[in-house]
């Protein structure tokens, strides 16, 4: 008889209180994780909006508990970079799970979710969209059909992307910004709410505005 894996969510605040509502969603559709708390790098330093109560320890923590699967719950997306480069030193993909809400609606056959990827509730992705490891893409969102999404970027709601887009690793695309077809978003750059992005945007810069500009 199969039984639940335990599972932590990587992170205590409000993004991980919502991973840990993903997993229960999951749950209710296959009953498949068992969730253990939260994990953080220092416990001592939790914060007034950290679910202090639940953390059950650090990244020695999940070393020590090599039967525990992770996910990152943190919305910066430098630090699901930083924070996701740490756990590969130490954990096996088969401990970094994919979590994709049941509601998510995506090409099975040519869709590409990389260990450690996250799919919240009401997504739609047409066909050939990679999630590369520990992307997180939030409430809402369209991925149109070849578009990748680099390592630890996050969308946050709303957010449109048309065909052949290529996000690369570190972006943060705010809620509602439109990216319109084969056009790149570089390394570390940010998408302001509401943008719509006509051009390229280079690695590390500030994209904002209709149509978007580059400030600085």
């Amino acid at each position: 008889m199969a039984t639940e894996r335990p599972i932590a969510v990587f992170g205590a605040g409000g993004l991980a209180r919502e991973v840990e509502y993903l997993i229960h969603r999951i749950n209710r559709v296959q009953p498949t994780w068992d969730f253990v708390g939260y994990v953080v790098s220092d416990p001592s330093k939790a914060g007034p909006y950290d679910s202090a109560d639940l953390i059950v320890g650090d990244e020695q923590w999940l070393i020590d508990h090599d039967d525990v699967a992770v996910v990152i719950g943190i919305g910066t997306p430098v630090h699901r970079v930083r924070v996701g480069a740490r756990l590969q030193e130490h954990l096996s993909d088969d401990r970094l799970p994919v979590l994709v809400d049941p509601s998510a609606v995506y090409d099975e056959r040519s869709c590409t979710f990389e260990p450690g990827s996250v799919v919240t509730a009401g997504n739609v992705f047409t066909v050939n969209v990679r999630l590369e490891r520990f992307a997180f893409v939030n409430l809402d969102c369209t991925i149109g059909h070849e578009a990748t999404v680099g390592v630890g970027s996050v969308l946050n709601p709303s957010v449109n992307l048309s065909g052949g887009v290529n996000i690369g690793q570190g972006v943060l695309v705010g809620t509602g910004a439109q990216v319109l077809q084969y056009l790149s978003l570089g390394d570390g750059c940010t998408i302001g709410a509401g943008a719509v992005v006509t051009k390229d945007v280079p690695a590390d810069a500030l994209a904002v505005g209709v149509p978007a500009r580059v400030r600085g």
